[in-house]
């Protein structure tokens, strides 16, 4: 270092623990928050039959009605080949169908069964206890804050896009 440079001060690393300042920090926390989230809404979801990914499509469907196979894999974030796999594994299990799209006999819409809403409402039931553990350490009034807080965080345009 010469005496004419700017003296630069370090940056602070992300370490990914509590209290960190790192311009990574939020999303870190937010990482780990989704882990967390994430194995409690697999536990709920095992004993049903079904994985987050399937559960992600029923959403949609539930959500959206018919939908097709690219559409569900764009809200899902999945590629094609991955949603396919999923699609093919709700209708293995009787939870969807593909249907044929009036006009393009190449697309395939998705729909949701009667065993899918089934299935979908009982995922609520199951989660609901382990959702409620998930949130325990927080005091009264905080889970709801926090679900406000990351609402707005998840989607600023408050779902005008």
């Amino acid at each position: 270092m010469t005496a004419d440079a700017p003296h630069r001060t370090t940056a602070s690393r992300a370490t990914d623990r509590p209290g960190d300042q790192s311009p990574f920090a939020l999303g870190l926390l937010l990482r780990r928050a989704h882990w967390r989230a994430a194995a409690v809404m697999t536990e709920a979801l095992r004993p049903l039959g079904i994985e987050m990914r399937h559960f992600a499509v029923l959403i949609v469907l539930v959500n959206r009605g018919s939908t097709v196979q690219r559409d569900l894999a764009a809200a899902t974030g999945s590629d094609k080949a991955g949603i396919m796999r999923v699609v093919d594994d709700l209708e293995r299990k009787g939870l969807a169908v593909r249907k044929a799209v009036p006009g393009d006999r190449r697309v395939r819409a998705v729909e949701i069964t009667p065993e899918g809403i089934e299935l979908f409402d009982a995922a609520h039931v199951a989660a609901a206890p382990l959702a409620e553990r998930l949130v325990a350490e927080l005091e009264p009034g905080e889970p709801e804050q926090l679900t406000d807080l990351l609402t707005r965080f998840a989607d600023p345009a408050g779902g005008e896009a």
